[in-house]
């Protein structure tokens, strides 16, 4: 019998690193972001200041929103490509009903399309079977030929931002922006649903293993066709908010955000195959892609190549995360 001692057997540090920022998602997320603004004050010095950080939280705010709708969706293997143009719509109706309506009047005509867009979507992802991809762009594209249609009805009356939005948009108290009213309970709201309640494990078991949800007796179709009213609904207040800090209503006002929506809910660990992931780590993505969009902006990089950079960046972590899911 050899009386040699057994040599315990160590883990590469390579793999214990991927396991750690597996286990510990956010980790990374904020050390990137701590790297970035960084970086951003060597290459400018003096600009991260207390006006620097309110206006990045400020256009950081409904790139989170909208990655939240796509976190939610994501999590059942979906996505939500209309959130662009529900946003925009729900936004330029706002500014163009506000000239001869009341305000409330002008709040639900502005959302009214928010909700039918969700409704079909859910319907014809949850009921008819329709891909996901495939009917929010359909859906999107059907918005974006309504409102032009619409715009040509309210031409002459002209547009208004209302005063409201302009103070939720733009303002700042006592060094914190006014949208952080609106985004703080929202925020709240996703994480502590989809963390805490009946509708948030659905999603997760959706996302997981839909075959396996359907057999436990889960109507399906009723939880995909609340999750695309509930991910319509956050766009329309989206629009609203973005309105009030843009202040120029267009017909694509929100449409370039679509993508960076995507990226920062991929950034903040969602995975695009479904049943994993958080909102958490979606706000963070947000803000990376928020200081990482005022870097490229200093080196004077063109919207075509910050394009190309984000869609590089959702490859490249959805690359990283099945990478880590093989070798666990």
């Amino acid at each position: 019998m050899s009386n040699a001692a057994t040599v315990p057997q160590t883990i590469p540090f390579g793999r214990r690193l991927k396991r750690f920022m597996a286990d510990r998602p956010l980790v990374p997320l904020i050390i990137l972001l701590v790297i970035l603004v960084v970086i951003l004050q060597i290459l400018r010095p003096g600009i991260v200041n207390e006006r620097w950080i309110a206006n990045t939280i400020k256009f950081a705010i409904p790139l989170a929103i909208l990655a939240g709708c796509q976190t939610m969706t994501m999590l059942t293997g979906g996505i939500d490509l209309s959130v662009g143009t529900v946003a925009t719509m729900s936004a330029f109706i706002m500014a163009t009903q506000i000239v001869n309506q009341d305000p409330s009047i002008a709040f639900l005509l502005a959302m009214m399309p928010a909700l039918l867009i969700g409704l079909v979507n859910g319907i014809g992802v949850g009921v008819f079977r329709v891909h996901p991809l495939i009917m929010t762009l359909g859906t999107s594209l059907i918005g974006t030929g309504c409102l032009q249609v619409y715009q040509r009805t309210v031409i002459a009356s002209g547009a208004k931002i209302p005063d409201f939005l302009a103070w939720l948009g733009t303002g700042v108290t006592y060094g914190f922006p006014n949208a952080l009213l609106l985004f703080i309970p929202l925020a709240a709201l996703i994480v502590f649903t989809l963390a805490r309640t009946g509708f948030g494990r659905l999603l997760y078991a959706v996302g997981d293993n839909e075959r396996a949800t359907r057999l436990s007796g889960v109507r399906y179709w009723q939880v995909i066709t609340a999750l695309y009213i509930t991910s319509s609904v956050l766009a329309g207040i989206t629009g609203l908010l973005y309105i009030g800090l843009i202040k120029a209503p267009s017909l694509s006002l929100a449409e370039p955000l679509v993508l960076p929506s995507v990226a920062a809910a991929v950034i903040g660990g969602t995975s695009i195959f479904g049943g994993r992931g958080g909102y958490t780590g979606t706000i963070i993505g947000a803000l990376i892609l928020t200081v990482l969009t005022t870097l490229l902006t200093i080196l004077q990089m063109p919207e075509g190549a910050r394009r190309i950079l984000f869609g590089l960046i959702v490859l490249f972590v959805t690359a990283a995360y099945l990478r880590i899911v093989e070798e666990r």
